[in-house]
Formats: structure tokens, C-alpha cells, sequence
């Protein structure tokens, strides 16, 4: 992962005011838990499911496929010299998929082969690798069907993450075990909730309202801007009088399967209200929407970055003023309100330290639902 700690704007200097659920330890997680199982498949039963799209590998998280055709070519043949591999993680999303966690170059390599999709090569000893080798040369229906039948016949030895493991078990677990490039928390779930849900956050996230509100300044590549909007879905659709728990991210899970059980109708109106918020944040805050800096008293003051947190709030409780007609006056008076919470220090603590706890979500929507109400009743 990116971040680690209990506040991720110490080593993340894209954002602040946000906490990765990350646990340093298994104290939270009873001693005999069982979280994972052990399966063998064979690589014919495992291509074959991926031809059926019962295994994902292709979640955006992914890199896209890199291994050069001598280590595919490598892979292939210690298969027919009955080299035993490393075992494999996968996970079980909440459909019943199977999402690959470790070992997609590994899969995707067989699944080429068995399709024909490349020539064994660089299998030949010398420093040019252009001697003879008895399978140099060969694709898939090139070998004996005896060599075919062992590749297919290979044992692969699967790690299952169990889909009803608790959520942060289930992240902790993900994060352990890859060993590509360290992803973070929102590109694992969207990996294990991959769907209409995350297909929502992607396109909203490339929305020209956001990108505007934001600046551009979330990683799209790392997910934060769709870790904010993550955010912005949970907090909306479920309410923040449902985050009792502190576990930030079994609630963005949550958000994740209400958002994917909307109609398609209901999705596109929660796009209209997400990207009208953006455009009104956008328009109160200028160039400071969603930062520290809009409460700055410098008259030209420098834009600090995106506090996630107050993304959050601002987000979901400017929702109520949408239907509204607002006027340059009222505006300003709600520009005014949300500019007054940086004189309390409660407000300020609970954008700023352990922003995933229960007291520090329910006084920042509670103080900006009290300051924009006075400020503008409905």
C-alpha cells in the first residue's frame, strides 16, 4: 500500500484528512479465524474458467500484462519437466468470481498458451539461446499430446480468500500477500468489487464536474479521486448515521453494494446530484473547494491539497441545496458558514486526526449540517 498509520497525509502529500483502514497487526482478528482455504485445480480447469469469465484478470488495479515470452516460455516448460510453482491467491468477490490477488501474469501466461497465442522461445542453452531445444519453437497444439496433456494436467495450488471474511480481514489479507507493485486500500476493493459500482466511481471520476472541483490533483492511478467519490456514495446513499463502527472500510463496502443495487435509472440521477455538488462546491470554494486554504485570511492565498475529509462533508451536505434556488447572496452565506467551522477546533480535530473514528465523522457532519442550516434553513 501507499499509506500506512493512523493518518495517511504523513506520507501521502496528494491528500490529507484521511485514514487507510490498514491494521498493523492480527489483534483484531481472532487467533483461529479462517479466512482463507486451500484448493488444487488443474490449468485446464483454471483456463477454462477464465474463458467462462469466472476468473477476473483484468480489474483496473492490474498492471497490464509485462512478462516477455522467454519467462512465459520458462513457465510453460517447467510444467512439462513437472517443476512444482508457487502457489496462487485468489479471492472470492461477493458474485461468486474469482478475483486473481497473486499470480496473473502465471494465469494469463497458460491461458495464452493453451489459446495458441504465442511460440515457445529462448528455451535453447548458449549465450544466443539459438541452439537447439526440443520445444523451441512450439505453440500449444505443436506438442505431443502427451506434453499438451501435461501442461494442462498441472496441479496449481490456490489460496482462497473467503468473500465472507470481514472487509478489513479481507484488505489486510490482500495486501500481504501480493507481491506486484504495493496497491492501495480502493484498488483492492475495486478489484473485489468489481462491477456496475466501480464502473460508477470510474466514469465519475473522469467527469469533467469533479475533475473540475478537484483540480485534477487526486492520483488517478493510485484511486484517490475514486476513494473520494467511494466516500461520497457511502455517506450518501447509506447516511452518516450508519457509520457506528469506526471501520471505514467495511462502509465503503457498503456503499459499494448499494450503489451496484440501484436501477440503472438511479445510478444516472445520483450521477446529475454528484456532479451538480461538485459544480456548486466548485463555485462557492473556487480553486480552495474541498482544502484548508478556502479558509485562508491571506488575500492571495496558496491552494493547499485536498483534505479528503472535508470532501466528504462538503460533498454529501450541499446535496440539500441542489433543488434550491440560490441566489449570489445565499451563496455567499453558505460560503461564509463553512468558512466559520475552521474556528472550531472540533471541526478542525475531526478532518485532521483519527478521521475514521466514529466521534470524528459524527461531529464534522453535525457541525456542517448545523453551520449551513442556520446559515441557509430550508
Amino acid at each position: 500500500m501507499s499509506n500506512s498509520g493512523p493518518n495517511s497525509s504523513i506520507n501521502d502529500p496528494e491528500v490529507e484528512g484521511i485514514e487507510d483502514g490498514a491494521s498493523d497487526g492480527w489483534g483484531d482478528y481472532p487467533l483461529d479465524a479462517v479466512f482463507v482455504r486451500t484448493e488444487t485445480r488443474s490449468v485446464s480447469e483454471v483456463v477454462k474458467r477464465i474463458e467462462h469469465k469466472r476468473y477476473v484478470l483484468d480489474p483496473d488495479f492490474q498492471r497490464d500484462f509485462v512478462w516477455p515470452n522467454q519467462k512465459q516460455s520458462k513457465l510453460i516448460e517447467s510444467c512439462i519437466m513437472r517443476i512444482p510453482l508457487p502457489v496462487f491467491y485468489v479471492a472470492e468477490a461477493p458474485d461468486g468470481r474469482i478475483i486473481v490477488v497473486d499470480g496473473l501474469q502465471r494465469l494469463t501466461t497458460f491461458a495464452r498458451f493453451l489459446g495458441n497465442q504465442f511460440r515457445l522461445s529462448g528455451l535453447a542453452s548458449g549465450e544466443n539461446r539459438t541452439g537447439s531445444h526440443a520445444l523451441e519453437g512450439k505453440n500449444f497444439s505443436d506438442l505431443p499430446l502427451n506434453l499438451q496433456e501435461r501442461v494442462q494436467d498441472t496441479q496449481l495450488t490456490m489460496y482462497i480468500l473467503d468473500a465472507k471474511a470481514p472487509e478489513r480481514a479481507r484488505l489486510d489479507i490482500f495486501e500481504r500477500v501480493n507481491s506486484g507493485e504495493p496497491l492501495t486500500r480502493q484498488q483492492m476493493r475495486n478489484a473485489l468489487y468489481n462491477g456496475a459500482a466501480t464502473i460508477w466511481l470510474k466514469e465519475a471520476a473522469e467527469g469533467d464536474a469533479f475533475r473540475s472541483a478537484t483540480g485534477q490533483t487526486l492520483n488517478p492511478k493510485t484511486m484517490r479521486d475514486r476513494e473520494a467519490i467511494n466516500r461520497f456514495c457511502a455517506f450518501n446513499l447509506l447516511g452518516p448515521q450508519r457509520y457506528t463502527t469506526g471501520d471505514m472500510d467495511g462502509f465503503l463496502a457498503d456503499g459499494l453494494n448499494k450503489l451496484a443495487s440501484l436501477s440503472d435509472r438511479e445510478r444516472k440521477k445520483l450521477r446529475q446530484s454528484f456532479d451538480s455538488v461538485m459544480a456548486l462546491n466548485r463555485k462557492l470554494f473556487g480553486d480552495h473547494a474541498f482544502r484548508k486554504s478556502l479558509a485562508s485570511t491571506d488575500p492571495s492565498p496558496g491552494r493547499t491539497v485536498i483534505n479528503i475529509s472535508l470532501f466528504e462533508v462538503c460533498a454529501v451536505t450541499m446535496v440539500a441545496f441542489l433543488d434550491a434556488s440560490l441566489s449570489a447572496r445565499v451563496e455567499q452565506r453558505l460560503h461564509d458558514a463553512v468558512v466559520s467551522l475552521f474556528d472550531d477546533a472540533d471541526f478542525v480535530r475531526s478532518i485532521t486526526y483519527s478521521t475514521n473514528s466514529t466521534l470524528a465523522v459524527r461531529n464534522r457532519f453535525a457541525a456542517m449540517k448545523a453551520a449551513v442550516g442556520k446559515a441557509v434553513p430550508l
